[in-house]
């Protein structure tokens, strides 16, 4: 969280911390307002050290969520909501969270309007620190009942495989062990998410929000200068590096584990070892790279940032439709309804219509063959015509003309094979891909 934000304000520590429904948005000052169950707010500043209080002086029972607003120009075109895990150590926690997801009701459930901070929700990242393995069914099915509940699906949600930094243990490269185990829950989880992101979650809120100083940068030199067998053996954990003799006190060490653990610590001093003059700046990006937090931007700009107008546009559109289901009035529910199906026909909002029937393909409102539904997916998430085709170095040519096999495909199938729902999918993903031909061969000319 305090990664995405570039600034370390939501709470952190080894174990959870997350205990309330958190919202962080764009304002004129930071400030915390606390939310409570009956409507009431407080406001708060936050503390000395710019983050969540520590105590909000209320109970968490009685708080439907936090209202946080910050001054940082990362959230003038984005808000970010953070929940209590669904699967939290903290009971409580958990339950407050699996109600805000739309789970059954409970006791001591939190307040509707942290729901509806849930439910606007147009995006969802889900964080797991460890792998969903493929036979823990119980872990599935809470992962895809939460996915269902949340209306989430590859066309709005994405996974982060998170603290990957504790995978290969002390200051080994995480990352050989790291890429074919998100590539493996992507795979499993495909029907829910449109990638699994690894990330070494402290290594990226230190390099992200700044936290390493020059100061820091000269206790790693002091510790890159180390003969490399003492060094190996002062990283192997966390007791030897604070116990084993080294050129730097016990304050300086305990701050270097806060900000980088013995796998950022490593990172950094090999990186000195070979450029001592490294400046703090350069060390910095270089952490940041080793993170995975670049890796994760790209990818949320590439599965939302282009198509956040055409979802938040298809909320509107499905809103719209359902008001006018209720009017009295079966002139204007007609109008309303003729109106929408104009817009719809209009090639530019054709989008909109690929979104929807990839949700419900990929939701299983609509069964699919295997092999229709992640074609359809893959027509409704992305905009570049090589990645939908799976042609990545073909000409502009053989672009339009498998376009066209594509699309006479999905007709075929629309006209034997298919059923009623099945046939309504099939026409959208014909016309998709009659458009993308229609795309390839105007940029080409």
């Amino acid at each position: 969280m305090n990664a995405l934000i570039g600034r370390r304000v939501a709470p952190t520590a080894a174990g959870e911390c997350t205990r309330v429904v958190t919202r962080f948005r764009y304002g004129p000052a930071d400030r915390v307002d606390i939310v409570t169950r009956d409507g009431n707010r407080r406001s708060l500043p936050l503390d000395d050290d710019g983050m969540i209080p520590a105590r909000l002086g209320v109970p968490a029972t009685t708080i439907a969520y936090l209202d946080v607003t910050l001054t940082d120009d990362r959230l003038r075109e984005l808000t970010v909501v953070d929940t209590p895990g669904l699967s939290s150590t903290d009971h409580a926690s958990s339950r407050r969270a699996r109600h805000a997801v739309g789970h059954a009701p409970f006791d001591d459930g939190i307040d509707a309007d942290s729901t509806s901070e849930i439910a606007a929700a147009e995006a969802v990242i889900y964080v797991f620190t460890q792998a969903v393995r493929a036979d823990d069914v119980h872990a599935l099915h809470a992962f895809h009942d939460a996915s269902a509940r949340l209306a989430a699906s590859p066309v709005n949600a994405l996974g982060v495989l998170a603290k990957i930094d504790t995978l290969a243990g002390g200051p080994d490269d995480p990352w050989p062990i790291a890429v074919p185990l998100a590539a493996d829950q992507a795979r499993l989880l495909h029907r829910t998410v449109s990638d699994v992101v690894p990330l070494a979650g402290l290594l990226a809120e230190t390099a992200g929000a700044g936290r390493l100083t020059g100061a820091d940068r000269d206790s790693l030199t002091r510790l890159a200068t180390l003969p490399g067998p003492d060094l190996r053996l002062l990283l192997t954990s966390v007791d030897l590096f604070r116990t084993l003799p080294a050129p730097l006190d016990a304050e300086r060490r305990e701050r270097l584990l806060t900000r980088l653990d013995l796998y950022g610590i490593g990172y950094a001093c090999a990186q000195l070892a070979a450029e001592p003059h490294l400046s703090t700046g350069e060390l910095v990006r270089r952490l940041l790279a080793a993170s995975g937090l670049p890796r994760l931007h790209h990818t949320l700009r590439q599965c939302f940032s282009w198509r956040a107008d055409a979802i938040k546009a298809g909320w509107a559109l499905t809103r719209l439709e359902r008001i006018a289901g209720h009017t009295s009035d079966p002139r204007l529910r007609a109008a309303v309804r003729d109106r929408l199906e104009t817009a719809l026909r209009d090639p530019a909002y054709h989008r909109l219509r690929l979104l929807d029937a990839a949700q419900r393909a990929a939701t299983g409102a609509v069964t699919l063959p295997a092999d229709r539904e992640t074609d359809l997916i893959r027509l409704a998430t992305s905009d570049d015509p090589r990645t939908v085709l799976q042609l990545p170095h073909a000409a502009p040519d053989e672009l339009a003309a498998a376009a066209i096999t594509a699309a006479a495909g999905w007709r075929a199938y629309a006209v034997d094979g298919a059923g009623p729902a099945q046939a309504r999918l099939a026409h959208i993903a014909h016309r998709g891909y009659q458009l993308l031909a229609q795309e390839v061969r105007r940029c080409a000319s």
